[in-house]
């Protein structure tokens, strides 16, 4: 019944998880993502599957219990960081995990979180936003779940330690695999103008002044509604 509800919403996840798999943006069975059609159904990938595997006999309806309420597979382990992220952001719709190479090799750096939390390009400080480094956990577990706690009032994006990058928006599941593109997109020409010489980042001056592009735009501050005052607030911010 919710297939047929949500078919279109159940099609464009499926277009997302194979342009995941397209763009290496996943590695193996690694990745998932989510989506909150409603308070309590969570459409969510399934557990050791490529996402350039992943169709509708695949795909999972859970509640905010982590119970599976329509399909047959099993959802992915990261369940408790997703329903986590749900629940202390009730803004977010749709939530992406995944492993591109310009993320991973930030969050192995020793001074990847200093950069990920540095506006370079007009388009990255706008639409991805400072992307803090969430504090090592091992993997599907409540611990980690709860390591994004602190972090998740004041940001959209968050490299996991030694692990990957999750993006999550107010937008459909094809929004935010936008934001992850672009937010790669950022981290690989940083690494590679690394490479090259000194980098040059946007300076405050200029960072407050795209608070206006925002304006015309349309666009929300990062994190959840009201946390954020200004753009240049949301960079200044760092949880201890």
């Amino acid at each position: 019944m919710l297939f047929e509800k949500y078919a279109k919403e159940v099609e464009q996840m499926i277009k997302v998880c194979h342009l995941l798999a397209d763009r290496h943006f996943v590695t193996s069975a690694g990745g998932n993502a989510a989506w909150r059609l409603e308070d309590d159904v969570i459409l969510i990938t399934p557990t050791k599957t490529y996402k350039g595997d992943v169709c509708k006999d695949n795909l999972i309806f859970i509640n905010m219990k982590g119970e599976t309420i329509e399909g047959e597979a099993k959802p992915t382990g990261e369940k408790p960081m997703y329903l986590k992220f749900f629940k202390e952001r009730p803004d977010i719709k749709t939530v992406i995990h995944c492993h591109p190479e310009g993320a991973c090799a930030f969050a192995i750096m020793k001074k990847g979180e200093e950069l990920a939390m540095q506006p370079f390009y007009p388009e990255q400080a706008i639409e991805v936003g400072p992307v803090p480094f969430v504090p090592y956990a091992e993997p599907l577990t409540e611990t980690l779940a709860n390591n994004f706690v602190p972090y998740l009032p004041y940001y959209n994006s968050f490299m996991m330690e030694k692990h990957g990058l999750v993006t999550m928006t107010r937008g459909d599941i094809y929004t935010t695999y936008l934001t992850v593109d672009l937010a790669e997109g950022s981290f690989s020409s940083i690494i590679k103008a690394l490479s090259a010489g000194e980098l040059n980042p946007i300076n405050d001056e200029e960072l407050s002044n795209l608070s206006r592009v925002m304006e015309t735009r349309g666009l929300d501050l990062f994190g959840a509604p009201g946390m954020n005052k200004t753009l240049l607030e949301c960079y200044k911010r760092r949880i201890k």
